[in-house]
């Protein structure tokens, strides 16, 4: 198991506070060496802001290029990874059309846009608006790649700590931890005699991980007069077949991934993740990313998984379309459709979903996929249907969906 990110969630001001971004970035430096030191691999240090609208000093739409600009210079400087942009707001359609320019005038900068929560519902326009800009985006560079650091949001809270999802909003500066852990999955299922005892045991190495760091990383937060928000333990993958969620699943009992059993196999795993005590925050949840994991872009080049298959599982457990390669010619309206299926989703069982689709330029369905980048698996395109939306969902209004209810 790994820490896939220790994330710094700040206002960073307008102009840009460099004496606190300095501050901030020690901080988590000196909490990455306290968890080294017991035994963790830390892979990156991040930082991620409020909405832009919504920071003490609000920035405009045609500001925010280069507050990107600006903030990628500075974490440079103090040796962070990668920074996140605070999302776009579903009423601020000026900010859905600059996301791109945010994004072509950075390498290392992520940003969002919700589209969907409980408060505002599921706005069309702004899922339209994600669509153009997932569309947009896709054009950046020959290979689509862009969209890595773009995701649309449905229930997603402040104080996430994995990308593109992370935002700040509001109160003191804060901190939370990622983990990377599908591999702690697969060391569990495999050497398990029966489903009470892979879960007991599961439980308990969750339990002893998130223990160890949330002491850890409280005490760092607190002498820096940082707020801890918690662990976001989730099963995210690497491309590796030992470090792949699917491998999991598959010794569950789902002869492939995709196929029968494999909802079963997927809600086991976060039933796990559900039962462990810990201070949590974020998804906690199981991440089904194709291009992440070896196996699901195995099963997504074979065929065997699906998009339909993947909405399905967003319902149980997932974080919803994550790393999905899409037709290069997608249009909007198919996007649309997809994200509007999502956010229902999210919005009926009251979780948080991210959808970060990726058309790929030049590509159609079946092509493969192959990107010069560590924590990509290569894959093949998956089908996205365009199939025009029309009747209440062609208009420019909201849908008012709550949660499920059973009495």
């Amino acid at each position: 198991m790994k820490i896939r990110a220790i994330t710094g969630f700040i206002d960073p001001g307008w102009p840009i506070d460099t004496e606190f971004i300095a501050k901030t970035a020690q901080c988590l430096k000196d909490c990455r060496s306290a968890l080294q030191d017991t035994g963790l691999d830390v892979q990156t240090l991040r930082f991620a802001t409020p909405p832009p609208s919504e920071m003490s000093t609000p920035v405009t739409p045609a500001d925010r290029p280069d507050l990107a600009r600006r903030l990628e210079a500075e974490i440079f400087i103090q040796g962070i990874d990668y920074a996140a942009i605070g999302p776009v707001l579903p009423d601020e359609p000026d900010g859905f059309r600059i996301l791109p320019k945010v994004l072509a005038a950075t390498d290392t900068v992520f940003s969002s846009g919700i589209y969907a929560d409980p408060t505002v519902g599921l706005s069309l326009p702004a899922a339209r608006a994600c669509a153009r800009a997932i569309q947009e985006i896709s054009t950046i560079g020959d290979d689509g790649f862009g969209n890595l650091r773009f995701a649309a949001l449905v229930n997603v809270p402040s104080g996430v700590p994995f990308f593109p999802a992370a935002y700040h909003r509001g109160g003191p500066p804060s901190l939370a931890i990622a983990t990377e852990s599908a591999d702690l999955a697969v060391s569990v299922v495999q050497d398990a005699d029966s489903p009470q005892s892979a879960k007991k045991q599961l439980v308990a190495a969750i339990e002893t991980h998130a223990v160890n760091i949330v002491r850890v990383a409280d005490t760092i937060a607190s002498d820096h007069d940082f707020r801890f928000l918690g662990v976001d333990f989730s099963f995210a993958p690497f491309p590796e077949t030992h470090r792949s969620i699917g491998t999991a699943l598959e010794i569950i009992g789902a002869s492939a991934f995709g196929q029968s059993g494999s909802a079963a196999a997927a809600a086991f795993l976060t039933d796990c993740l559900d039962s462990a005590q810990f201070q949590r925050v974020g998804f906690c949840g199981l991440f089904l990313p194709v291009l992440e994991d070896t196996v699901l872009a195995a099963r997504a080049s074979e065929g065997i998984l699906t998009i339909s298959d993947l909405l399905l599982y967003s319902t149980l457990c997932g974080t919803g379309l994550d790393t999905i390669p899409l037709p290069g010619d997608a249009s909007i309206e198919a996007l649309t459709g997809l994200l509007l299926d999502l956010g229902a989703i999210g919005l009926r069982h009251n979780k948080p979903l991210t959808a970060r689709l990726m058309p790929i330029p030049g590509k159609a369905a079946g092509d493969a996929v192959h990107f010069d980048f560590p924590y990509f698996a290569d894959s093949r395109v998956l089908p996205l249907p365009d199939a025009p939306l029309t009747g209440l969902l062609d208009s420019s209004d909201t849908l008012d969906i709550g949660p499920y209810k059973f009495e």
